[in-house]
């Protein structure tokens, strides 16, 4: 059982990793995302971007890897009228490790896949367009491979193959969701395998916001199934299946106070039904495994601060809090997880909240503070030096249930640890940028044998055609 022990930890680290590289590749695809002028009666609007990156990642063992990822990635668009838009964008990358530092023991690794492809219709454009009408009513389609981002992203923020629809009615909006996850999903469950690159869910749900000023409440309920379908894995000498269907119901709102408050809010309730561990936490002897309830929670607060100066600096702060259960050893796999018998307070769900760059906890069993600080010091001049943004993000963290399992090994102490992390991003020409980020966690008293940093490192240059 140490064994399997260790391995279910590697996993971990894995897990944990791959949400790293999904945060790094969100935030440069920002400084490259093209934009589709409006207004056009037809548009073919088409190009590339090529990123160099190295990454340099300490896990808990205190092993640092380094790898060396280039990223090819090509769309086009077709506009028609602003009513019909077909995209596609495809990625293709090559990851180098230094020898025996990948996570999941591959290797360097070629890929290539079509992350988006979607066809969206907007009726109001429509009836603007071919009839000059105008309405404060709408229906909006969106069908294919999509970028789904749930209310402020606390459940769900990932890309689906499916559609949503979004009904509009004046200050009112409907948006309904049902799509499967697409297979490159990194799962919550690193125990199950192939939760990095074969996870198989389904999602469905509705959300309904108004439009009340400058603020915007909402609310939602979000199901989620599991249709991933591998049989009794062999996890040391525990046969252990995997299921975990769940549902989430939510409220929050975002908006702004003025012209220097930003505000997001959501606070999400689980439920559903999963199965408990393979093995008694308590005795680690082998047990059956039972469908128990889930009764869990999670809280996001989000608060930006803007200056309004040439500079566009801004303070931030934001909290996170997310249940645990206490007789888990690990706050998000089967393995090691819920004891049969007993409801799971743990919650875990598909969103992805900056938590950092090097210890990036699981928002599960957690309570996490940032204090952020940004600005583009050189933003009111006219030189190449303009569109450079530097900021620094200070955390704290803790455990929401200290006698709770975390993503790994933890005391019943309620402390963490803390990390500073610091980043650049800038703009050097139209098709150039540059991302730095730095990120060193220090270990608090509920981390297990380890009382050394760990530090993360990434560096980036993207060009865009």
């Amino acid at each position: 059982m140490l064994a399997a022990g260790a391995t279910a930890q590697g996993q971990a680290g894995a897990e944990r990793f791959e949400r790293q590289l999904e945060q790094i590749r969100r935030e440069m695809r920002l400084m490259a995302r093209p934009e589709v002028p409006p207004g056009q009666r037809a548009l073919v609007d088409y190009g590339a971007f090529l990123s160099f990156n190295l990454y340099a990642v300490d896990d808990v063992l205190q092993d640092t890897h380094i790898l060396r990822r280039t990223e090819a990635v090509a769309y086009a668009r077709l506009n028609m009228d602003n009513v019909h838009e077909f995209y596609i964008r495809g990625r293709g990358t090559y990851d180098d490790y230094n020898s025996g530092d990948s996570f999941d023991g591959k290797g360097d690794e070629a890929d290539g896949v079509v992350e988006l492809c979607f066809y969206r219709f907007d009726l109001g454009r429509a009836l603007a367009a071919y009839r000059g009408q105008t309405t404060p009513n709408n229906l909006v389609v969106q069908l294919g491979r999509q970028f789904v981002h749930w209310g402020n992203g606390l459940v769900l923020s990932d890309t689906l193959d499916g559609g949503m629809v979004e009904l509009t009615a004046g200050p009112l909006r409907l948006e309904l969701l049902g799509g499967v996850s697409w297979r490159h999903m990194i799962d919550f469950d690193a125990s199950r395998p192939g939760f990095e690159d074969n996870t198989e869910r389904g999602f469905y749900g509705g959300m309904l916001s108004a439009q009340v000023g400058a603020h915007r409440p909402f609310a939602y309920v979000l199901v989620q199934r599991d249709y991933n379908d591998e049989g009794p894995q062999m996890i040391g000498a525990a046969p252990t299946r995997f299921s975990y269907d769940s549902w989430y119901a939510g409220i929050g709102a975002q908006g702004s106070f003025g012209n220097h408050v930003v505000y997001g809010v959501e606070f999400a309730w689980e439920g559903g039904r999963g199965l408990s561990s393979s093995f008694d936490p308590a005795t680690l002897a082998v047990t059956d495994q039972t469908r128990e309830d889930i009764e869990a929670a999670a809280l996001d607060v989000r608060l930006d601060y803007l200056f309004g100066d040439a500079r566009r600096s801004r303070l931030s702060l934001e909290t996170v809090l997310a249940s645990g259960d206490d007789d888990r050893l690990h706050t998000s796999n089967t393995f090691g997880g819920n004891r049969s018998g007993t409801k799971d307070h743990a919650f875990n769900a598909f969103g992805l909240i900056n938590t950092s760059f090097a210890f990036a906890p699981n928002v599960s069993n957690l309570t996490a503070v940032r204090l952020g600080a940004s600005t583009f010091p050189f933003g009111d001049t006219s030189g190449f030096l303009r569109q450079m943004q530097v900021g620094i993000d200070l955390f704290i963290f803790g455990k929401f249930n200290t006698d709770g399992g975390f993503t790994e090994p933890t005391t019943d102490d309620w402390y963490l640890g803390w990390e500073p992390d610091v980043y650049m991003n800038w703009q050097i020409t139209s098709d150039i940028a540059l991302a730095l980020r730095y990120g060193v966690f220090f270990p608090g008293s509920a981390i297990v044998n380890d009382e050394h940093p760990r530090n993360f490192f990434f560096a980036g240059i993207t060009f865009s055609f």
